[in-house]
């Protein structure tokens, strides 16, 4: 509400349906991000928050990306500056590091092994596979396509850079996507800080996979690599399983698959 009222003027929710109304465009079947949000929230807001936003994000005009990727953010009239509609929201005290920690008290770990080299080494009668699933069969079906990304981090001498974690940059002019302060997810009350600024990037071999592109040329290559699972592995995360999980589904997931097993 406060987003359309700086945009719009509108004060109530019954005042920011009308504006909603009178913008939209009708569109028979809205199955890309731009006919999505051409249909829901008209061109002036897609113009505003979406297009160039996605177009960075993603390297792909958004009338080419499938709507699931938008309709993953809800349209909301309150005041309420959440960005999702959840009942709790939140990250671990001392963060994911410590979490994973405490998860594997106990647990023998090796790091700095590189897996799929060395896979004959470690054979299991049970095996949790969280790395990207072309890679694990060598790309025999072909690459499935991926966003990589680019960080930036800043360290700054006693300030507040933005007053929040995380600032969105949704026009296409401004290079990086978004802007993190790390001090406002946990901490606070650091004088110092750092920013990490975020750009998006191409894919290849060289450089880690972050978002997997769910269009529907992709979406069939990964069903026909997940037939190939051997039936000793269980696959699980953005990258095996080849979708944009946010933290809490891929959590939930987890769970599921240890629930089912």
């Amino acid at each position: 509400m406060f987003t359309l009222h700086q945009i719009w003027g509108v004060c109530s929710p019954e005042e920011a349906k009308q504006k909603l109304k009178e913008s939209r465009i009708h569109i028979e079947h809205p199955d890309n991000i731009e006919d999505y949000c051409l249909s829901t929230i008209g061109e002036e807001l897609y113009k505003i928050f979406i297009y160039g936003f996605t177009k960075k994000q993603w390297g792909k005009e958004p009338k080419n990306l499938p709507a699931s990727i938008i309709k993953r953010i809800p349209i909301r009239l309150t005041y309420n500056d959440s960005y999702f509609n959840d009942t709790y929201q939140g990250i671990p005290i001392g963060g994911y590091t410590k979490l994973f920690e405490n998860l594997l008290d106990g647990i023998k770990v090796h790091t700095n092994v590189d897996y799929l080299k060395e896979r004959d080494k470690w054979k299991a009668k049970k095996t949790i596979y969280t790395g990207a699933i072309d890679e694990f069969f060598n790309y025999e079906l072909g690459e499935l396509e991926w966003r990589s990304m680019i960080f930036e981090h800043i360290f700054i001498k006693d300030t507040d850079y933005q007053g929040n974690c995380i600032i969105n940059y949704t026009d296409a002019e401004t290079p990086h996507k978004r802007i993190i302060e790390h001090k406002h997810f946990d901490f606070h009350n650091q004088k110092d800080t750092i920013i990490t600024k975020e750009f998006s990037d191409s894919w290849d071999r060289s450089k880690e996979k972050f978002y997997p592109i769910n269009d529907v040329k992709n979406n069939t290559l990964y069903e026909k690599y997940r037939k190939m699972i051997p039936e000793n592995f269980i696959f699980g995360g953005r990258l095996a399983r080849y979708k944009y999980y946010d933290m809490d589904q891929v959590i939930a997931s987890a769970l599921k698959t240890v629930t089912k097993l």
